[in-house]
């Protein structure tokens, strides 16, 4: 928005511009943005989960396709030879639809009158005919796929605009509060030394050692982490396979909730509205990826704020 001044001569000089923020409000906008791009940025896990796996198996059906089509191609190449051998001295491969151009529907509607040679030709024939049906549900399913991925893959992109343009604003801010961290890719974290034990442990010793990676929505390692790809991660060193997204990961641990009052070094903590998870590592505090502009990192529950957690998942 600009203002202009207007005098008795008209208007006056250039247009003032809006006053920047205040750090204060600067802060209060970063505040708010944090839970908006935390809920953004798992709508762009879960979309891109969801089409890699559309994806991959579209690419199943269509290499399964393919085979058979093979298969079937090679099959009418024998049917061609049984009708040429039953019309010896006749032009067989005039019949229109015999030699098929290579469709083998085509092939199996011009061999139809075929299929009464004899019983070895009919059996040959019935095979054929039930092969090129199963030929084509092959081809619907595969195509069914390939939609399916596509529209998947649409919708990803839309998440990942809706996130790059939230993950801009917060750089701004940051940068304008001068707080953005833009972390070490290369980083080689710290030792743990907490009180976790058995794979528990192991897990915490991963965490630990990312600390000072930046925090990349999307990120899964080895230079950059987003929340829920540090806790897949830490846990799949121990052993333990966790789903990738944050909502995935409370959903994998439904029957293995504990309460907040009896946490353990190692457990899962999740924010309210699922939009964010890191690992406790005993003595009232969390290692996590937190936000864009800043690193894996140590913090106390009490300064990330005890009443933003709605639960834990111990693995």
């Amino acid at each position: 928005m600009t203002v202009l001044l207007v005098t008795q001569g008209g208007l006056q000089g250039d247009a003032i511009a809006d006053p920047r923020p205040t750090i204060a409000q600067a802060k209060a906008r970063l505040a708010k943005l944090e839970d908006k791009a935390d809920q953004a940025v798992e709508r762009y896990n879960e979309a891109n989960e969801s089409w890699k796996k559309k994806r991959k198996k579209y690419q199943e059906l269509n290499a399964d396709f393919k085979r058979q089509q093979e298969r079937v191609l090679a099959m009418r190449s024998s049917i061609v030879g049984l009708a040429v051998t039953a019309y010896q001295g006749a032009d067989a491969l005039a019949m229109p639809g015999i030699a098929g151009g290579g469709d083998p529907l085509m092939t199996l509607n011009g061999l139809a009158t075929l299929s009464q040679i004899s019983k070895v030709r009919s059996e040959a024939m019935s095979g054929y005919e039930a092969e090129v049906k199963d030929l084509g549900a092959r081809r619907d399913r595969a195509k069914t796929a390939f939609e399916e991925a596509a529209d998947d893959r649409e919708k990803f992109r839309k998440k990942r605009d809706e996130v790059e343009k939230l993950v801009t604003e917060q750089e701004r801010l940051l940068r304008r509060l001068g707080t953005y961290n833009a972390g070490n890719t290369n980083s080689t974290g710290l030792k743990y030394t907490g009180p976790a034990s058995g794979n528990a442990r192991t897990a915490l010793q991963f965490a630990y050692s990312q600390i000072g990676k930046p925090y990349r929505y999307g990120g899964t390692g080895p230079g950059v982490w987003d929340c829920s790809g540090l806790t897949q991660a830490a846990w799949r060193a121990a052993g333990v396979e966790l789903p990738r997204t944050t909502t995935q990961q409370w959903a994998w641990g439904a029957n293995r909730r504990v309460s907040m009052d009896d946490l353990q070094p190692g457990d899962l903590l999740f924010s309210n509205g699922l939009g964010h998870v890191g690992v406790y590592a005993g003595d009232g505090k969390m290692v996590h990826a937190p936000r864009t502009g800043d690193v894996v990192k140590v913090v106390t529950l009490s300064s990330y704020g005890m009443g933003r957690f709605v639960g834990a998942v111990r693995p």
